[in-house]
C-alpha cells in the first residue's frame, strides 16, 4: 500500500499542475476624482438685470457657457445679490454635499470674479468674503469700478492670485483709477488700464438714452469691445481647453 501511495502522489501532482490555470480577475482601476469646475462669477452694474443681454457682462457669460458646457460654471448676478453669489460658490465647492467645506475642497477651488461699476466693488467684496472662508480666487477683474458705501474696491485681498482694473476718468461717473495688492507676495496686479473715449468714442446704441447722455464714458467702457476682449482673454487663460469651438468674437 505504501508503494502505491508513493507512485500516486507524483502522478497526482503532475495532473494538478497540468490542469487549467485559475485566472485572477484584474483589479478595478480606481476612478479618477471628478474635476471640480472653474467657477466664473460676474456682476452687472447699476440696476441692470442679471440676464439683460444688452450688457457686455451678460454677453461674455453667454459665450463662456457656449464654449464650456462642461468644466466651467458661469453665473451673472445683480450687484445687490452678492450673498446669493457667495452661497452658490460654497454650494458648488461642497462636492460631497455634507453642508461644509473640507480643507481640500477649499484649496482646490478655482474661482474667477468680474464686474462693472457697482459690480466691480462687489467683485472685491466677494473676494474678501472668500478670503475669510479660506477659499482662493484665481482672478478678479474690475471695469470702471464704483465703490459702494462701506466697501473698499481698491485693496485686493491676499487670497487673489491676479487682479486687473479697467477704468476711465471722464464724466459724472469715474472708475477706480488704481487697485493695489494687500500682499504683493501673493497677488499680482496685472494692470490698471486707463481708457480715453474723448478722441475715440464708442457707440452704444442699444443702451438707454439717459445712460448714454448722463453716464457717457461710464457706459462706453462697458460696451468697448477692446476692453471685453482683453478681459475674456484673461479669463480664458485660467480655463481648461474649450469643449467646443470658441465662439466668434
Amino acid at each position: 500500500m505504501l508503494g502505491k501511495t508513493r507512485f500516486l502522489l507524483p502522478l497526482l501532482s503532475l495532473l494538478l499542475a497540468s490542469g487549467p490555470a485559475i485566472s485572477t480577475p484584474p483589479a478595478l482601476a480606481a476612478e479618477p476624482p471628478a474635476t471640480r469646475p472653474v467657477i466664473v462669477i460676474g456682476f452687472v452694474g447699476g440696476f441692470v438685470k442679471h440676464d439683460n443681454a444688452v450688457h457686455s457682462e451678460v454677453q461674455l457669460a453667454t459665450r463662456l457657457r457656449q464654449d464650456y458646457p462642461l468644466g466651467v460654471q458661469v453665473e451673472v448676478f445683480e450687484n445687490h445679490r452678492r450673498e446669493k453669489a457667495h452661497k452658490q460658490i460654497l454650494q458648488l465647492l461642497d462636492t460631497n454635499d455634507d453642508g461644509s467645506l473640507s480643507p481640500e475642497e477649499k484649496q482646490e477651488a478655482r474661482v474667477i470674479i468680474f464686474g462693472h461699476s457697482w459690480g466691480g466693488s462687489e467683485t472685491v467684496t466677494l473676494a474678501r468674503e472668500l478670503e475669510k472662508d479660506g477659499i482662493p480666487v484665481l482672478l478678479t477683474i474690475q471695469v470702471d469700478s464704483i465703490s459702494k458705501s462701506n466697501q473698499n474696491d481698491m485693496l485686493i485681498p491676499a487670497n487673489v492670485t491676479q487682479a486687473a482694473n479697467f477704468y476711465q476718468r471722464d464724466g459724472l461717473l469715474r472708475g477706480r483709477p488704481e487697485i493695489r495688492a494687500a500682499d504683493a507676495a501673493h497677488t499680482q496686479i496685472i494692470g490698471n488700464f486707463r481708457l480715453d473715449y474723448k478722441a475715440h468714442p464708442i457707440s452704444c446704441p442699444l443702451y438707454p438714452w439717459f445712460n448714454r447722455f448722463f453716464m457717457k464714458s461710464h457706459i462706453e467702457i462697458e460696451c468697448d469691445p477692446s476692453v471685453w476682449n482683453h478681459m475674456e482673454s484673461l479669463i480664458r487663460s485660467k480655463l481648461p481647453a474649450p469643449t467646443r469651438t470658441a465662439s466668434a468674437k
